[in-house]
């Protein structure tokens, strides 16, 4: 089999980093004189895996998009590789507008829970981008532009998950905790106590604890609640069977 076969399609791995990280480099122009700007944003991302901001009217970045919504924001997945170089980064462009939709802003204050003090102040709202394109850095020689159709997560049959999604990450994180632990612990390899499921899409679930953040993703893309239970009980299995070889 040829390592292009063992490989993930390029859109697989940039839509995994725009999942798992949890902030970005985001570059606009200077309103005064279209100089390139750069500056740190936590993220978010919808169903689909659209980026999603929530900044200050007061900063730089804002007033830049309030004259030029066009935007990139940079997703560097190298952290605590030796040779940061070899790892994988995306670079996705668009352009960002504001966003009341209460999906948006729910997805966001889950995956930051700090924010939900900033979110109800006047000069702070949210930002979605619509991407166009994207270009993928997968280490040396693994250089990809691609187009916005193939980064975006086509969610035909699966929009009821999105309905669902609070209920379920309720039902996880009150219920089955341990579950949710022997994900970060057994299956991701984290360390610490009291990790919690953050947001829950059709190829993955995010999880949580204190500033550390981490991604668990689905054997294949689930449609609804059900599929994603299933999903959820399949990897608690396996995460449990690991324990058990590990004890005997």
């Amino acid at each position: 089999m040829s390592k292009a076969q063992n490989n993930p399609a390029p859109e697989i791995v940039s839509r995994k980093l725009i999942r798992s990280c949890d902030r970005a480099a985001l570059s606009t122009l200077l309103a005064e004189d279209d100089s390139p700007y750069g500056s740190l944003v936590m993220t978010a991302c919808d169903h689909s895996a659209q980026p999603i901001l929530l900044i200050s009217d007061l900063a730089e970045h804002t007033k830049n998009l309030n004259k030029d919504n066009r935007a990139s924001l940079l997703f560097d997945g190298t952290m605590g590789l030796n040779n940061p170089l070899t790892g994988d980064r995306v670079t996705v462009l668009g352009t960002l507008s504001r966003t009341e939709d209460p999906a948006v802003l729910a997805r966001y204050t889950s995956r930051h829970p700090e924010s939900e003090m900033f979110a109800g102040f006047d000069d702070f709202n949210f930002y979605q981008m619509k991407v166009e394109r994207a270009h993928l850095v997968a280490g040396f020689g693994m250089i990809h532009w691609i187009d916005a159709e193939k980064v975006e997560f086509d969610l035909s049959g699966h929009e009821g998950l999105a309905e669902a999604e609070a209920d379920v990450i309720s039902h996880m994180n009150d219920d089955h905790a341990d579950a949710v632990q022997l994900y970060a612990g057994k299956l991701l390899g984290l360390p610490g106590d009291g990790w919690n499921i953050t947001g829950l899409d059709p190829e993955g679930c995010d999880l949580r604890l204190g500033g550390e953040t981490a991604r668990l993703d689905f054997e294949k893309p689930v449609e609804n609640a059900e599929a994603a239970r299933a999903a959820l009980v399949k990897m608690v299995k396996a995460a449990r069977a690991q324990e058990d070889i590990r004890k005997s």
